[in-house]
């Protein structure tokens, strides 16, 4: 086990793909001498060169459209989006051309590229730097949509997208970038050496994790807002309620069953998320519990999330996001059913 950072796992995980696989490539701007702007490619333009580690002109649709190209010829581009809003010029290519080609070709052509977006606020950033489009993403089908909270799992997510033969938005919360956890270095190599290695680390990115046992109340979180979950469980453990915490890890495709079945467990669900609540992730979860588990919930599922509205600037962002007394007076709220 080795102690790492997020951003310092995510770039080991990178580095490991690329020892791996020489069809493994990156590009995005800034990425290469300078490392990226959160030094997450830090150290691979120096070991790898120019020719796989390419920094590109500020043109999110040309990297994407030149991604989708390469990986048409055999390569597994890996895309850096600098920051969150910077995306949508590139949203045409994402949703029409990335999403679509396998379907349109009927299984005879496969896109194995893998988009970087470090996403969501909490760093003091300026406008369309804090952003949470996720759901935007979501809606497309053809897309897997994926968000690391921990070390460990932006450790083994990146080299399993990489791997997986679907197009993955990798969506990295740029505030953990900075959390420190143990990382185990070897098991993601075992599995991806192993026979239908690709196969079973697609799989497996696709499982929720249940980051803390509970029996009262299940919280569902995804990337920034897991940590601000467990704060909340385990304030609430001195207070005689017992939360549990489900770590999505991915958004699309959404992992029901475990959401169903912690709900069946404790009766009362809330779902954490920096997005804005209205149309997002929460309403689909929501959705999706109040089918499946309808007769085993004391009390309607929540949301916490952010304001529909544009995200405001840094001074007042604390007061836009989801905070510990938001979830906290979620918590009271289902609890009182």
């Amino acid at each position: 086990m080795t102690t790492m950072t997020l951003a310092g796992a995510i770039n080991a995980g990178l580095r490991a793909a690329m020892e791996r696989d020489s069809k493994v490539l990156l590009m995005g701007e800034d990425i290469g001498p300078l490392g990226g702007v959160f030094r997450v490619t830090d150290g691979l333009w120096k070991d790898f060169g120019g020719e796989r580690v390419m920094d590109t002109p500020l043109a999110e649709s040309g990297i994407v459209g030149t991604a989708i190209g390469m990986s048409m010829r055999g390569y597994r581009p890996v895309v850096e989006i600098q920051f969150d809003g910077f995306i949508f010029p590139a949203f045409d290519q994402i949703t029409t051309s990335l999403a679509k080609m396998h379907y349109r070709s009927r299984g005879a052509i496969t896109l194995p590229v893998v988009i970087r977006v470090p996403f969501a606020g909490g760093i003091g950033a300026v406008e369309h730097h804090s952003e949470s489009p996720e759901a935007l993403f979501a809606h497309t089908a053809g897309l897997r949509i994926v968000s690391p909270a921990t070390p460990q799992d932006g450790f083994d997510m990146i080299q399993q997208a990489i791997a997986s033969p679907d197009p993955v938005m990798f969506f990295e919360p740029k505030a953990r970038y900075w959390d420190k956890g143990e990382v185990d270095t070897d098991r993601v190599a075992a599995q991806l050496s192993s026979e239908g290695g690709a196969s079973s680390a697609t799989d497996e990115m696709a499982h929720a994790r249940v980051a803390r046992e509970g029996s009262d109340v299940t919280i569902v979180a995804y990337g920034p807002t897991v940590r601000l979950a467990l704060q909340a469980a385990a304030l609430l453990d001195g207070e005689g309620a017992s939360v549990e915490v489900i770590d999505l890890r991915t958004i699309s495709p959404l992992d029901t069953e475990t959401v169903v079945r912690s709900a069946r467990k404790t009766g009362r669900v809330i779902v954490v998320h920096e997005a804005p609540s209205a149309f997002g992730t929460g309403a689909e979860i929501a959705s999706r519990v109040t089918e499946e588990a309808f007769f085993h919930l004391h009390a309607p599922v929540l949301r916490v999330g952010g304001f529909h509205a544009p995200y405001p600037g840094s001074k007042l962002e604390h007061d836009y996001l989801p905070n510990l007394d938001r979830v906290l007076d979620a918590v009271d709220r289902v609890l009182m059913h």
